[in-house]
């Protein structure tokens, strides 16, 4: 993984081509990038934010923030209940309870 701006790339190899290949894997648009070096890929990859929020700028968009901070949670009913009683018995909200826990679960897969 790789970041710049905000944006995170995800990188693999093709051994039979002989190249790197990527895609940004933070928004829905679609952009890829690639190199036959660490460093080209590295490039390729500032090279193709850089030229994509360029793009945006002259078509009069906004280029995609890669996390804004929110998403949809769907749940089955009983699951939403006991989690809600759980986060009212901790006298939190239900948001701050999900955001406890899904943090602890990241630190377990992403200790920084």
């Amino acid at each position: 993984m790789i970041e710049y701006k905000g944006y995170i790339g995800s990188v693999g190899y093709d051994g039979e081509a002989g190249i790197f290949h990527g895609e940004v894997i933070n928004t829905r648009d679609v952009i890829t990038f690639q190199g036959k070096t660490v460093r080209q890929i590295e490039k390729a990859f500032r090279d193709s934010i850089n030229d994509y929020i360029e793009w945006c700028e002259s078509e009069g968009v906004s280029p995609e923030k890669p996390f804004s901070g929110r998403f949809n949670l769907r749940l089955n009913p009983e699951l939403h209940k006991k989690v809600a009683v759980a986060a009212g018995k901790l006298n939190i909200s239900l948001n701050k309870f999900i955001e406890n826990i899904l943090n602890d679960e990241v630190k377990k897969i992403l200790p920084r």
